[in-house]
Formats: structure tokens, sequence, C-alpha cells
């Protein structure tokens, strides 16, 4: 019991000192408000049109393109191409190993389980 007394004696007898957070107290931040201030203040100065010359080059419009030379002879050289047999290497020698090794892979049937 005395010692319930003592502490709310020394509990009324130290002043408490408490920091309270709330939305009720608008916060002043010093630095924002300046720059707000230089921000709104701040005018920029008039564009003029000869701000581009020297920054920008001027616009040329492209050249035409050429088109390409269609020499005589090229009915002759494409009628050769067409004419001309595809080799492929590996296939006639892949047909020739084919008919020499067998078919190493068998399928066998399944068996059903007979009880």
């Amino acid at each position: 019991m005395l010692a319930q007394s003592i502490r709310l004696v020394s509990r009324a007898s130290v002043p408490v000192l408490r920091r309270r957070f709330g939305t009720s107290m608008p916060r002043r931040d010093i630095i924002q408000d300046l720059y707000l201030k230089e921000l709104k203040s701040y005018k920029a100065p008039p564009v003029k049109a000869t701000d581009s010359v020297g920054q920008v080059k001027p616009w040329v419009a492209p050249s035409t393109p050429v088109p390409p030379v269609v020499e005589a002879s090229a009915p002759a050289d494409l009628s050769e191409y067409e004419s001309q047999i595809v080799e492929v290497e590996g296939v006639a020698e892949a047909a020739e190993e084919e008919s020499d090794v067998e078919d190493w892979f068998v399928v066998e049937p399944l068996e059903t389980e007979r009880h």
C-alpha cells in the first residue's frame, strides 16, 4: 500500500511532457515554402524564332533513289540458274546408309493383364 501511494505522489509531482502528434496543427516546412515561392516567382524567358539557329541542322529533303540497272545478260543468267540441279550435301550419303542399317526401334504390342 505504501509503495502504491509513493507512486501516485511521484507521478503527480513530476510534470509529464508528451509530444502530441495530430493533424489539427499544420506542419510548417521552411525549405519547402522557400522553394515553392521561388518556383512561383520564376518567369521563363520568351522564346524567339531565332533561338534554334545554330542548334539544329536545317531540314533538306532526301534525294530520290536511283533504280537498279538491269543488265542485258540477266534473263540468260536467270534461265541458267533455274536449270541447275540442286545439290544437297549429306542427303545422298544418308540415303545409302539407311539402306544398310536395320530398323532397331521395334514397338511391341501392349499386353493386357488378365486376372
